[in-house]
């Protein structure tokens, strides 16, 4: 068991599976922030436009850059929120270091 327990805190194995689960269990709340309220305040700023419906089109093909701009600032604030609760709760000093 002792070397099974040294196998996780050396590899960081710990410090993953807390990203991991702590990132789908923020993910729903940061897209409805991002898509409820962030969206609607940059798109105020713009003018009232809605930034997840603007596009390009090129003959058929619809070119969404508006949701990918959505996915980024999602992403960003799934990362700072995890990064910044990793941080906070001193998760970092669970890994042995090498």
């Amino acid at each position: 068991m002792k070397g099974f327990i040294n196998f996780i805190r050396e590899q960081g194995v710990i410090g993953l599976a807390i990203g991991f689960l702590l990132g789908g269990a923020v993910s729903k709340t940061v897209a409805s922030l991002v898509e409820n309220i962030i969206n609607p305040l940059v798109g105020l700023l713009l003018g009232k436009v809605n930034l997840s419906d603007k596009m390009i089109t090129i003959g058929d093909t619809a070119i969404k850059y508006g949701a990918f701009i959505s996915t980024v600032v999602d992403f960003i604030i799934v990362a700072a929120v995890i990064y910044f609760g990793f941080k906070m709760l001193g998760l970092e000093k669970i890994d042995k270091k090498k």
